[in-house]
């Protein structure tokens, strides 16, 4: 095994470094507090080929690996956690119809959504189905060349301001069996959102329900299948979750660093707090931590570039161990800053915010769990 990154990936790296610094980090704060959406930022990402990371070449993707993705999140992530996770949910919703859509319904959208033209969002949870996706109750009744779609999706990042929305419905029966993926694009009649929510973290992106009221969505904006979009979904989440851990990294690494700093400025009892043993070995924890999570993440990362069988309960265990990780990390940097930590100014509580809710979105760390577990034990 080689754990030294590529030539190429130490340039990606660079590149997204280099964004994040530049692009994100001198606004995060602002848009935290302002709960703006940095729309025209998000285009600039795309003009760097952050929009379609893993998308194919010939729609205007970059065709990178999912390793060479999470070097992309991770370093987006140590510029603004929120921002970050909102454009891998887009590469997420934009790598379902790349992979799985029919070539006209690629070349209708992929193009727009590789610049940022289209903003697109995933639509999988609803109000009365969370960890049980297969659950839901979306409903598309065929009605000649189109659908008719009746329901509403919760938690959807994205809701009112993106333009294309990729939506599981049911089209059959009950179960996992009985659900497609169709794209939605914002202005189609019927098509409605809630209010805007207030949230703890990732304030940076607007989050709402998203309504159908007899909403009519033609039958070749289905990707693939009838029958086959909880498949669709649960594929795309394997990415997402490589992508949203790498996000944590990104955050924690950030956090860390942050409070680093304050322990060699910050003076008690007459000495630096990097001075004090105890606050030094605090510290090699957390790096040794953020380590082994990331070696996980891209143990991860490979094992789905490569389709291996396993690769399912990799990235499960990834997502679980650096979500996890990431926010303890976060919460002890803040500790470790005093009560510094809890003010505004410092950042750190941003971070904390914005990273708890990576253990409950792309699956919650039960769920992830559970998945592990069905790997050594069976259902």
């Amino acid at each position: 095994m080689d754990f030294t990154l590529t030539d190429d990936q130490r340039a990606i790296e660079d590149a997204a470094r280099a964004f994040a610094a530049a692009e994100l980090a001198p606004h995060s704060a602002r848009w935290d507090a302002e709960s703006h959406f940095p729309v025209d930022v998000l285009k600039t990402a795309a003009e760097m080929g952050f929009a379609g990371l893993y998308v194919q070449e010939d729609v205007g993707g970059s065709a990178l690996s999912r390793l060479d993705a999470s070097i992309v999140f991770e370093q987006l992530s140590y510029g603004d956690v929120s921002t970050a996770a909102f454009i891998s949910i887009h590469n997420m919703a934009s790598w379902m119809i790349d992979r799985f859509g029919a070539d006209e319904l690629r070349r209708r959208y992929l193009p727009k959504l590789t610049t940022m033209e289209l903003i697109a969002s995933y639509c999988l949870t609803e109000p009365g189905s969370g960890s049980d996706a297969a659950a839901l109750k979306t409903t598309a009744r065929l009605d000649g060349d189109h659908y008719v779609l009746n329901g509403s999706k919760a938690f959807i990042s994205g809701a009112g301001t993106s333009d294309v929305y990729v939506v599981m419905v049911r089209t059959g029966g009950p179960g996992a069996k009985g659900v497609s993926a169709v794209v939605v694009e914002n202005g189609t009649p019927g098509l409605s959102f809630g209010g805007q929510e207030k949230k703890m973290g990732w304030k940076s992106q607007p989050t709402a329900q998203v309504n159908f009221d007899d909403c009519r969505v033609p039958v070749e904006n289905r990707i693939g299948a009838e029958g086959e979009g909880f498949r669709f979904a649960m594929a795309g989440l394997d990415g997402g979750r490589i992508n949203i851990a790498s996000c944590s990294l990104g955050g924690a690494g950030l956090a860390l660093d942050t409070a680093k700093a304050h322990l060699e400025t910050r003076n008690q009892f007459g000495n630096p707090l990097k001075d004090f043993q105890g606050l030094q070995w605090r510290l090699a924890d957390m790096a040794t931590d953020l380590e082994a999570a990331r070696l996980m993440v891209r143990r991860a990362a490979n094992a789905l570039d490569n389709r291996d069988p396993q690769a399912t309960k990799y990235c499960a265990m990834a997502k679980r161990l650096a979500t996890d990780t990431g926010f303890d990390v976060a919460n002890q940097a803040l500790q470790l800053h005093g009560g510094y930590g809890y003010l505004a100014e410092f950042g750190v509580e941003k971070i904390v915010r914005d990273l708890r809710v990576h253990q409950i979105l792309e699956g919650t760390n039960e769920i992830m769990r559970l998945i592990v577990a069905r790997s050594l034990v069976g259902r």
